[in-house]
């Protein structure tokens, strides 16, 4: 499928200089083909989408482009000239930045310090930092990309420290920058600030590859979008002329709803009673200020806010492992029963007793064990269970057998219960996270961020998922950055900010701004409705 004016190359009619050219990209692992036959051209000083779903092989084709692999076939060419991309550094001198999905950033490192690592002008150091400094001072003004130079990483928010990515191609002399995923960890606000910078880096003359599964990210920011299904181009067209629908629809191979689909709520008796929760962290910091909230069989309660208000504190506590050296108080019952806080019985392994299931927010360090299979994956946390044992010692057979169906059902790719979790894509580790807890049928279940870097197929199904669990009678706990999905899944919406629930709002009765003011810590008239907010 080709927009007029391209060939089925994406290779626009015109003459136009091209920034990118692939020509017939393959690549395989193994017996994974990750890219097959691949071409592409991107015309230089506009913003190119590349969209599919994860492990189309979106980000093995940038990999490639940035030399992290070499490919099995095909030629790449950079500003017309053939060039054989070996490694990062060429692809540097080619002009070529990639800020990835997850930062590259020594986190103990001040920001001037990582964007001279690996650029250094010699042995000595003071010389590179001196000359970075006012470089950095420059490119902040003219991209709008304010950050201090002096600042250690690990004090800056996430959308400070994707602008010290970006901050580093442009130090190298980037002019074609690719973005994997940019959006993934930001919040709206952050977002639409990024899209500035994105448009004033392409009004300059930079060159733009943005690689997203977000349809809305999509449809405001790039001019052509080319899209991928499990490793093959199938699409190449002007972002103008093109849908939302027909974009997923190229994605999935299929229509895809685009909306939750699901009937009014039938609450029961309640599951969560939360009172009064409080929750100091070593430092002498109040993260949690008095949380009282409920949840009944059969509803989601959404809990919005921008990321560092409270919910993953709230989250941890919850889910049994809270902060080391935290100090909680209040009172939590689940089905009637009381939730020890802390001390015995307020671990992991008694809450997955306690009927609790938890999909962290952060799949790679707390929901997986990135260097183990899948199929040990999937027992994680569940080890003792008496369906994975034989006698004293683990039956493999038994949890080999009951990750096949598991990765049957929720549909990952590749569908290999051998391969380790950091080789599958980002929305395939949160399915391989949302098979184990799901299907354990929980009685309330904790999910974090549950969509986070997940494209749109992945994200119909885990919502489905989700709302059958809610109709099997289940409380569903959400927590999300993403209003849309909150608004889409929740039949009670609570807001958190600084620690405090601000109000609670039913969906078909508020708005996108009014839970925007409440996550910036304003309040209306509104009264709150239901629960115990």
């Amino acid at each position: 499928m080709a927009a007029a004016g391209h060939s089925a190359q994406g290779r626009p009619a015109s003459a136009a200089p091209y920034a990118i050219e692939l020509r017939g990209i393959s690549k395989a692992f193994g017996p994974v083909q990750a890219n097959r036959d691949i071409s592409l051209a991107v015309p230089r000083g506009t913003i190119q989408g590349i969209i599919g779903e994860n492990g189309a092989g979106k980000s093995t084709l940038m990999s490639i482009l940035y030399g992290f692999y070499k490919p099995d076939a095909g030629e790449i060419l950079v500003n017309g000239q053939p060039l054989s991309i070996t490694d990062s550094m060429t692809a540097i001198r080619a002009g070529i930045g990639m800020v990835f999905q997850h930062f590259k950033l020594v986190q103990n490192f001040t920001v001037l310090e990582n964007i001279i690592l690996g650029a250094e002008d010699g042995a000595l150091l003071r010389p590179s930092l001196s000359k970075a400094r006012g470089a950095l001072r420059d490119l902040a003004a003219e991209y709008q990309l304010n950050v201090d130079p002096d600042a250690l990483v690990e004090e800056l928010s996430v959308g400070h420290q994707q602008r010290v990515e970006i901050l580093k191609a442009l130090y190298r002399q980037a002019d074609i920058l690719i973005l994997d995923e940019p959006t993934g960890v930001l919040t709206p606000a952050e977002a639409d600030h990024l899209f500035r910078i994105l448009r004033g880096l392409r009004d300059e003359g930079k060159t733009i590859i943005l690689i997203t599964h977000k349809l809305r990210e999509i449809m405001e920011i790039t001019d052509n979008v080319s899209v991928m299904r499990r490793g093959e181009m199938v699409g190449h067209v002007r972002t103008a002329d093109t849908s939302p629908e027909e974009l997923a629809e190229m994605m999935v191979g299929r229509k895809v709803l685009l909306n939750v689909d699901k009937r009014p709520a039938s609450p029961g008796a309640p599951i969560l009673q939360v009172q009064d929760l409080r929750m100091t962290d070593a430092d002498g910091v109040e993260r949690l200020r008095g949380i009282s909230f409920d949840i009944r069989a059969g509803e989601v309660l959404g809990i919005a806010g921008v990321s560092g208000n409270g919910q993953t504190q709230l989250l941890e506590i919850l889910g049994g492992f809270p902060e080391k050296g935290a100090q909680i108080g209040g009172a939590v019952q689940v089905n009637g029963q009381p939730l020890p806080l802390s001390g015995r019985g307020a671990d992991a392994r008694s809450r997955r007793r306690a009927g609790i299931g938890h999909v962290p927010e952060d799949r790679q360090v707390e929901g997986l064990i990135m260097d183990f299979a899948a199929w040990e994956n999937v027992a994680f946390g569940y080890h003792d269970d008496p369906a994975y044992s034989s006698g004293l010692f683990m039956d493999r057979a038994a949890i080999r057998a009951d990750a096949v169906g598991k990765i049957e059902r929720f549909d990952i790719r590749p569908p290999s219960c051998d391969l380790a979790a950091r080789n599958f894509s980002g929305g395939n580790q949160q399915k391989i996270v949302c098979a184990r807890e799901i299907e354990r049928n929980p009685d309330l279940l904790l999910i974090g961020q549950p969509t986070r870097g997940v494209d749109i197929g992945a994200i119909e199904f885990i919502h489905k998922r989700i709302i059958e669990l809610r109709d099997a009678g289940k409380a569903v706990l959400l927590v999300s950055v993403e209003l849309d999905e909150i608004m889409a899944l929740s039949d009670r919406i609570a807001v958190m900010f600084d620690g405090r629930i601000m109000g609670e709002r039913l969906p078909g009765q508020t708005s996108a701004g009014e839970l925007g003011l409440l996550m910036a810590g304003v309040t209306g008239d509104a009264p709150n409705v239901g629960g115990q907010v």
